[in-house]
C-alpha cells in the first residue's frame, strides 16, 4: 500500500531531531555543537545486493571525550587489514571479492548524498547508491559513544523507571543494561563486555536493536553514525576504513570492506525491572556521555503510531513514499528471527494474545514468550510515561539437557510461562525463577524487536507468523 505522508509530519520529524542532536553552546565538556543536528532516522533496506551505493556526510566530528569515573576500558583497536586485491580477467575484487565498479563515480553522482568529507573506497559496494538518503544530519552529528562509562543498578535506579526499555547483553559472566533513554540520542555505544568487543546500537527510525561483535578478520573497529540511511535505516561507519555498513543486518554496503559481516550478538530489548530481576549483579551505560542531552525525553514523539509511513522510506525513481509490505501497518511491532536463512516475523499483537508461541524457524526448535510492563521509547515526549507495548524473548527450548514445552503462565502466579516437563516458572528473560529447575537459564536466540516495514524491506521473502 502507498502511505501518503504530510509535510508537516516530515518537518516535526526533522525539527525532533534537530533537537536530539544539538550540543547546547554553553557545554563545558563536549566540543562546540555542530548545527543542531537532528538525529538520524532508521528503518529497515530493501534488501537488494546489487552494485552501487555510497553514503553522505558533512563534518568529522571527533571522538567523544570520556568523562572520568567507571569507564568500561575499550580494547585498543587494531589496524584495519589492507585488502588484498586479486586481478582475473581484469576484474579488480577487495578482500571480501566484491568487484570494483568502474561507473560508481556516475552512481554517486546521481545520488541524494555527499561525499565529499569521506575517504571511503566508493569502488567498492553491494548496494546501488541511489538506495541511499540523506538523514539530514552531518556524520556522528548524532554522536556515538566511543568510551561509555558504567554504573550499578543503585545509581541508575536515580533516573530509570522500571517500565523504561533497555538492551540486556550478557557476555562471559557479565551482564550490562543499554538504556534506550541513552541510546535513541547516541545510536551506537562502542563497548566491551565480558572481553568482547561490541557495538550495541538502536535505530529509532526502525526501533531496531541489534548488538554486533567489532571484531572482523583479526581487526577490532569503531563505529559512528553516517548520517545516511537506506529504507530509512541508520547507515553505520567505521573509523579504520571509513566503510558503510547497514546497522540492521551489520552487512559492510560500501567501502574497502564491502561485501564483509558483522556477527550478530543475541540480546534483548524489555523493561528495567526486569533486568534488575535478572541481573542484581550487573550494570549500565552511564548518562556521563561528554554530551549534554534531555535524557528519558523523546525526540520522536508520537513516531511508533502503527499507521504512520515511515521516514524517508522512498522510492528510488519516484522519490516519493515506497510502497511497504502490506501484510502488516508499516510500524506494527514484530519479534523477528533468522536462522540459517529461514526469516520469520510474529506480530506482538499476536504474541500479546497467545503469550507462549513455539515454532520452527531453519530447522531448530525456538520458543517466544512474551510479557507486558515495557514502555515504548517512541510515544510519549518522556519515555517513562509511553504506552505498554511489552516485551519478547527467543529461546532453545531446553535446559540442563532436557527439551522442554512452555505454556503460558496464570495471571498472578510468578513468571511468564511453565514448562510441562517439571512445572517450573520462567521470566521474560528466559530464567527459571520457581520449580525444580529453579536457576536454570534457557539460551537466548539472535532476535529482534523491529517495525515491520524495515524487517520486511531487508527480508521481503519473511514467513509472517500466523498468516494464512
Amino acid at each position: 500500500m502507498r502511505n501518503p505522508i504530510p509535510f508537516l509530519t516530515l518537518a516535526l520529524i526533522a525539527a525532533g531531531l534537530a533537537v536530539a542532536c544539538a550540543d547546547p553552546a554553553p557545554t563545558p565538556t563536549p566540543p562546540p555543537p555542530a548545527a543542531t543536528p537532528a538525529p538520524t532516522l532508521a528503518p529497515a533496506a530493501t534488501a537488494t545486493p546489487s552494485p552501487a551505493p555510497r553514503d553522505v556526510a558533512t563534518a568529522t566530528p571527533a571522538p567523544l571525550p570520556a568523562p572520568a569515573a567507571t569507564a568500561t576500558s575499550a580494547p585498543t583497536v587494531a589496524p584495519a587489514p589492507t585488502p588484498t586485491f586479486a586481478a582475473g580477467g581484469g576484474v579488480v575484487r577487495n578482500a571480501y571479492l566484491v568487484a570494483a565498479d568502474p561507473g560508481y563515480a556516475d552512481g554517486l553522482q546521481g545520488a541524494r548524498i555527499s561525499t565529499r568529507v569521506w575517504k571511503t573506497d566508493f569502488r567498492f559496494h553491494t548496494v546501488p547508491y541511489d538506495e541511499i538518503f540523506s538523514g539530514g544530519v552531518p556524520r556522528d552529528g548524532i554522536p556515538p559513544i566511543y568510551e561509555p562509562l558504567a554504573v550499578s543498578i543503585e545509581e541508575a535506579d536515580a533516573w530509570l523507571e522500571d517500565v523504561e526499555p533497555v538492551i540486556v547483553l550478557e557476555l562471559n559472566g557479565e551482564a550490562r543494561a543499554y538504556p534506550l533513554q541513552v541510546l535513541t540520542w547516541h545510536e551506537i555505544a562502542n563497548d566491551e563486555l565480558g572481553g568482547v568487543p561490541v557495538a550495541v546500537t538502536f535505530c529509532p527510525l526502525c526501533n531496531s536493536a541489534v548488538v554486533f561483535d567489532r571484531r572482523l578478520d583479526g581487526a577490532v573497529y569503531e563505529f559512528g553514525v553516517s548520517g545516511n540511511l537506506r529504507n530509512s535505516d541508520l547507515i553505520m561507519w567505521d573509523r579504520q576504513t571509513e566503510s558503510w555498513w547497514q546497522q540492521l543486518t551489520g552487512n559492510a554496503i560500501a567501502g574497502e570492506l564491502a561485501g564483509a559481516r558483522l556477527d550478530l550478538i543475541a540480546a534483548q530489548l524489555v523493561s528495567w525491572a526486569a533486568f534488575k530481576e535478572a541481573h542484581p549483579g550487573g550494570d549500565v551505560l552511564s548518562r556521563e556521555t561528554g554530551h549534554v542531552r534531555d535524557y528519558g525525553s523523546n525526540p520522536y514523539v508520537g513516531y511508533d503510531r502503527a499507521d504512520n509511513p515511515p521516514f524517508l522510506f522512498l522510492d528510488t525513481e519516484t522519490q516519493r513514499i515506497a510502497e511497504t509490505d502490506p501484510r502488516l501497518l508499516p510500524k506494527e511491532r514484530v519479534v523477528a528471527l533468522d536462522l540459517d536463512g529461514d526469516g520469520v516475523a510474529i506480530p506482538y499483537a499476536a504474541l500479546r494474545e497467545e503469550r507462549v508461541v513455539a515454532l520452527d524457524v531453519g530447522g531448530e526448535p525456538v520458543v517466544v514468550f512474551f510479557a507486558p510492563g515495557t514502555a515504548s521509547a517512541l510515544g510519549a515526549s518522556r519515555i517513562a510515561e509511553a504506552e505498554d507495548v511489552g516485551a519478547t524473548g527467543a529461546f532453545r527450548p531446553s535446559a540442563d539437557g532436557q527439551a522442554l514445552t512452555f505454556r503460558p503462565q496464570e495471571e498472578g502466579a510468578e513468571g511468564v510461562a511453565v514448562d510441562t516437563e517439571t512445572g517450573s516458572a520462567w521470566s521474560i528473560t528466559g530464567a527459571a525463577v520457581s520449580g525444580p529447575l529453579a536457576g536454570a537459564r534457557l539460551e537466548r536466540v539472535n532476535a529482534q524487536d523491529h517495525f515491520w516495514f524495515a524487517w520486511a524491506a531487508f527480508k521481503p521473502r519473511t514467513r509472517l507468523w500466523g498468516a494464512g
